[in-house]
Formats: C-alpha cells, sequence, structure tokens
C-alpha cells in the first residue's frame, strides 16, 4: 500500500495523473482514520482482490478541502471520515454519489446510513461509538444523569462540562436528540444544559474526564473511545483518573444511548468506481469490522458482528440499548441545530 500525501497536506503537491489512477487494480483512498490496526485490513483486501491501495492521510477538514480543490480532477475512489455530522456536510457539498449495493443493504443497519435515494445511498456507517455521560459519584447520583435530557436539569447548575457545542461529536447527538424533542423543547434544552455549565465549552473530551476527576466539572459527555482509552493505558495518571468517574450510558429506559459512526462513501469523481464499491463491501465483512471497529476501542456497525474490547465491556459496552433514530436526521438537522445553539449561548 502507498500513501500519497501524509500531513499535512499541501493541495499543490498532488502530481499523480488521472489517467494513471484509473487501472482496473487500484484504489485511492481519502482518509480521516490513522489507526496502525487499520493496515492489516487494506493489506487483505489486496491480497485478497489484487487491487493495490494509494491512500491520502489527513484530518476531516483537510479532506474536504483537498476534494474541492481537486473537484473533477480528484483521483479520490473512497472517503474515510469519522463523525455522521462531516459526512453529512461533505455530502451537502456534493462530494459524494451514491451507491446500490445489496451487501452493504444486508449487512449495515439502515439508521446507520445516510438515507436513500432512487439513485442509491450516499455514505455508509462502518463502526460506532456511543456518546455517554461522566460523573463524578462523590457530587452526582447516577439517576440524575439517567438520561440526556437531565443534563438540563437546574441540580446539575454550576456542574456540566463539554467540548464546543459546534463540534461534530456533539452536533450529531443534538441533532437526533431535537429530532425526538421537537424543536421548541429541544432548543430550551440546549439553553437548560448552557445555564448548567461549569465553565465555557473548551478542550477535547478527554479532557471533559479529567475536568470530571478533578472536581472541576461534576458531569460531561464523552465518546466511548476515549473512556476506552484511559482505561487501556499504562499511564498511572490516566487510571486514577478513572478511578474517579462513573459512566452512564444515558435513555436505556427510553430511546436507547447515541451512537455515531466512523463511514466512508464513494468519492463523487471515483475512477475506480467498482473497486470502491468492493471495498466498502468488504469493510462491512467480520474480518474487516473487527480492525475498523476494534482498533479505535469502537463497536462493529454490522449486523451480527460482535467486538470483544475488554475496556469497552469494562464500562458497560457490551450490554446497552442503542438508539436508533436513523443518523440521516444529522443531515436534515445540521443548520437548525447550529442556529439554536447560537440563540442559547451554546459556544
Amino acid at each position: 500500500m502507498r500513501t500519497l500525501l501524509s500531513l499535512p497536506i499541501v493541495l499543490a503537491t498532488a502530481t499523480l495523473s488521472v489517467s494513471a489512477l484509473a487501472q482496473d487494480k487500484v484504489l485511492n483512498i481519502y482518509s480521516a482514520r490513522h489507526y496502525q490496526t487499520d493496515e492489516a485490513m487494506y493489506e487483505t483486501f489486496t491480497k485478497t482482490t489484487g487491487i493495490k491501495i494509494n491512500r491520502v492521510d489527513a484530518d476531516d477538514a483537510g479532506i474536504v478541502a483537498r476534494l474541492k480543490a481537486e473537484g473533477s480532477a480528484s483521483p479520490a475512489d473512497v472517503v474515510l471520515l469519522v463523525d455522521a455530522a462531516r459526512m453529512a456536510a461533505a455530502d451537502a457539498q456534493g462530494l459524494f454519489q451514491p451507491i446500490k449495493s445489496a451487501k452493504l443493504d444486508a449487512a449495515i443497519p439502515a439508521h446507520l446510513r445516510a438515507d436513500p435515494t432512487k439513485d442509491g445511498v450516499t455514505w455508509t456507517g462502518f463502526s460506532t461509538r456511543a456518546r455517554v455521560i461522566v460523573y463524578d459519584p462523590m457530587r452526582v447520583k447516577a439517576a440524575d444523569v439517567a438520561t440526556y435530557e437531565q443534563l438540563a436539569d437546574p441540580k446539575l447548575k454550576g456542574m456540566f462540562c463539554t467540548r464546543s457545542g459546534s463540534h461534530p461529536y456533539n452536533l450529531s447527538l443534538f441533532s437526533t436528540v431535537i429530532e425526538r424533542l421537537g424543536d421548541a423543547k429541544g432548543e430550551s434544552w440546549l439553553k437548560g444544559m448552557v445555564a448548567n455549565m461549569a465553565r465555557a465549552p473548551k478542550g477535547g473530551d478527554t479532557d471533559q474526564i479529567k475536568a470530571v476527576a478533578s472536581g472541576e466539572c461534576g458531569v460531561a459527555l464523552s465518546n466511548t473511545y476515549y473512556i476506552a482509552r484511559l482505561i487501556k493505558s499504562a499511564a498511572p495518571e490516566d487510571r486514577a483518573v478513572m478511578e474517579k468517574v462513573r459512566v452512564v450510558f444515558p435513555n436505556q429506559g427510553t430511546t436507547g444511548t447515541h451512537v455515531n459512526i466512523a463511514g466512508a462513501a464513494v468519492a463523487k469523481y471515483a475512477k475506480n468506481r467498482d473497486n470502491a464499491v468492493a471495498f466498502m463491501e468488504y469493510l462491512a465483512s467480520p474480518f474487516a469490522q473487527d480492525y475498523f471497529a476494534n482498533g479505535n476501542h469502537e463497536f462493529a456497525a454490522a449486523k451480527g458482528v460482535k467486538i470483544d474490547n475488554p475496556a469497552l465491556r469494562a464500562m458497560g459496552g457490551d450490554r446497552f440499548k442503542a438508539e436508533e433514530i436513523p443518523l440521516g436526521v444529522v443531515a436534515k438537522n445540521l443548520v437548525k441545530v447550529q442556529q439554536m445553539l447560537d440563540r442559547a449561548g451554546f459556544k
């Protein structure tokens, strides 16, 4: 496997000709996933199919910028991004093309994919992660943070911490909650969380977990894989953090815990479209699912595939009820939710 370009992205350095890349046994992937375990997944695909993989590694924003700048000259065949909101935003900019695949229809639940059109589906989730609540058991009872809605309860005033409201992880969560609650109640919920904040939103999910452990916050939101990394860490200070916090999978008695995806799409101007579809179908196989999900402490997306990850199991990730609201609503609600965040003063 050859890497076409690694970070930082420099658009002017793309020197490969489109004609050279449009070959029967070539697949060009633009990937926002940077996990060493994915290498074995790629290598097995090449050994099985004879299709050589070339890869561009960057972050989501860099990949989207590159695709837009390259336009129809782009060599990209498959695009891998790490959040439904990012997939939806890129799709809205016309960077993907719909595909039809009976194998993907059978393997991946419909709610983990873009809304279908007459021409097919534009993006598909291949792993999931839950967005859970982390809390300080010395200050907060589990029963008081059993649902996302309770994050707006005044009893948590001065305790709530989170990363930016406009970060894709939160946008995806907020989009699905507001889909359930409706616009009026949803905006009131956002305002309630703002009123409960211990400090202005900042940092990433790991920073929120550590802030709960230090006493700066009483409750926070985090994706499960950040928690798993701390559980698996060899650093004593990370293990000390996890001894001070507890994890709740919200809404177990109602709609289930929100799950987000890492996913893939066929690029709009893919020159090796058949190879791209074959790779997408390969990602849904049990072998690839194990590497794709487990490499980042995530859950499998394909039906019937279980990931045995001790860190996920330790936090209850082997037995929670997952929300099944179609992630296509994220695309529908993105602009509306951002406007609500602005009105609510959610930074």
